[in-house]
């Protein structure tokens, strides 16, 4: 009986079906998100700018020296190591003082490797006869990437929940965390209430030791009475308030921010001081808020909200969080994978025509788009990644070579989850079989030794969802008027 269920199951649905949609969808939606957020490409040559449309991938292809460009199969590039990638071509307008001067409709700004029976792959729409007469395995899963000829898989990687508030019990008391993600960028802001009920805040790039209350004074909330009021009027919750409200040295905004500006910048003159304490606090600050200076007062509410759960789970009010639940976790595929690179080699490449739009006009040349791009400051990143599995943020490991010792080798490599914690230390709890990961992971297969648990496979049909925008999600929750 569950014979036939599986082999039912595997006939409409494929193995990798889970990286396969995730790569579709970064091509479909993840490229163009990514160069939207820029928008813009503001150049040092006065009145020169460029602004950045649409972005277009063709099916694979290759360049033969002796007879331009052809098309080319998975099977090709692996018998001549060759790299099986697509061409990338964006739409950019020069604009000179406003007015703009569109020349060329696309530009050719690099390649993408593409996956082997993707919607860009020529294997995708094959049938079992054609697949056999190109050379191919009709039973080959595809969900791998061809690099100068080598089957290279990006391995699933579990995180903790972006923008989710977690709070857990450490050895120096409660700490309320989120890990507030905006555009890629991930910034861990953190509430922490020592054992006597002091409350001090860190975000990245900030020293340790900055107050609650001071915090809350700079973000605008100045007095006494404000900051009591903001907070729950419960006995337990005033009386954590009371204290910190007495201890600390801080009595006014002006007092606050002159304080925390020279945390922050010692040595430096007011306007500097002041200039990159504002920076900080808009941008490293709980960023998926907002990034704007009228988003500081729901960053001072979502601080107190911090602080308020840090309280109860101190009193035992409330349970603390278990980040080992499956629910607090997320699993980073293919394709959020691939954007995350797109969108760090892309930086280069906006870096890159900024300086030689500089160079062109300082040797007094016209500046036109085709010649200021030069395609290989993309393409070489992401191939370098790709080939060698030196992610950003110093990942290492995620692209790896596919496993072709047996054919349930190769599915079990495409399935497998990593986490992103150090083998080198005992982190006993993560290692520990969860009753979430029942349906979701195999409680069997992991390897022996210092990876034990660390490197897990996903369930025989466990699927993975792609996920949904925030923004989708507060449009479906305003629509039933749940308050903010």
């Amino acid at each position: 009986m569950i014979e036939a269920l599986v082999s039912s199951y595997f006939r409409s649905n494929s193995p990798v079906s889970q990286q396969l949609q995730s790569y579709n969808k970064f091509i479909d939606v993840g490229l163009q998100e990514v160069i939207d957020r820029i928008g813009t490409i503001q150049t040092n040559v006065e009145g020169f700018e460029l602004k950045l449309g649409k972005i277009r991938v063709e099916q694979p292809r290759y360049y033969e020296v002796r007879g331009g460009y052809r098309h080319i199969l998975p099977q090709e590039a692996r018998l001549r190591n060759i790299t099986y990638s697509s061409p990338l071509f964006l739409e950019i307008i020069p604009v000179f003082n406003g007015i703009e001067r569109p020349t060329y409709s696309d530009v050719f700004i690099g390649e993408i490797p593409v996956m082997v029976k993707s919607k860009l792959c020529y294997l995708s729409g094959m049938s079992r006869n054609e697949l056999i007469e190109n050379g191919e395995d009709p039973d080959d899963p595809g969900g791998y990437f061809i690099i100068n000829g080598s089957e290279r898989v990006l391995v699933s990687i579990e995180d903790l929940v972006p923008n989710k508030l977690m709070v857990t019990k450490e050895r120096n008391g409660i700490v309320s965390k989120i890990f507030s993600t905006r555009f890629g960028f991930r910034a861990r802001c953190v509430v922490e209430r020592n054992n006597e009920g002091l409350f001090t805040v860190e975000f990245p790039s900030t020293p340790p030791g900055i107050t609650l209350v001071q915090m809350l004074r700079v973000l605008g909330l100045s007095s006494d009475k404000d900051i009591k009021e903001a907070f729950s009027q419960d006995d337990i919750i005033k009386n954590d308030i009371i204290l910190n409200l007495s201890e600390d040295a801080s009595k006014t905004k002006e007092e606050a921010i002159d304080s925390l500006s020279r945390k922050l910048s010692p040595g430096q003159p007011p306007e500097f001081r002041l200039t990159r304490m504002e920076n900080l606090i808009d941008n490293y600050l709980l960023p998926h808020i907002g990034v704007e200076k009228s988003k500081r007062i729901e960053k001072a509410r979502f601080l107190i909200t911090m602080a308020e759960r840090a309280t109860r789970v101190a009193y035992k009010q409330i349970a603390p969080d278990d980040k080992d639940h499956y629910a607090n976790k997320r699993v980073k595929l293919a394709g959020d994978l691939m954007e995350e690179l797109f969108r760090y080699a892309f930086q280069f490449l906006v870096k890159d025509l900024v300086y030689q739009a500089s160079r062109a006009d300082a040797r007094g040349r016209r500046l036109q788009v085709h010649t200021l791009v030069r395609q290989d400051a993309m393409a070489d990143r992401i191939r370098y990644a790709m080939a060698t599995g030196n992610w950003i943020a110093g990942q290492t490991g995620v692209s790896q070579l596919l496993d072709r010792v047996s054919y349930l080798s190769t599915l079990s490599h495409l399935r497998r989850v990593i986490s992103p914690l150090s083998k080198k230390h005992p982190h006993f709890k993560a290692r520990d079989l969860h009753g979430t990961h029942i349906g979701k992971l195999c409680p069997n297969e992991t390897p022996e030794g210092p990876s034990c648990s660390l490197v897990k496979n996903l369930a025989v049909m466990a699927e993975v969802s792609t996920g949904v925008e925030d923004e989708e999600i507060m449009r479906i929750l305003k629509s039933y008027d749940v308050k903010e």
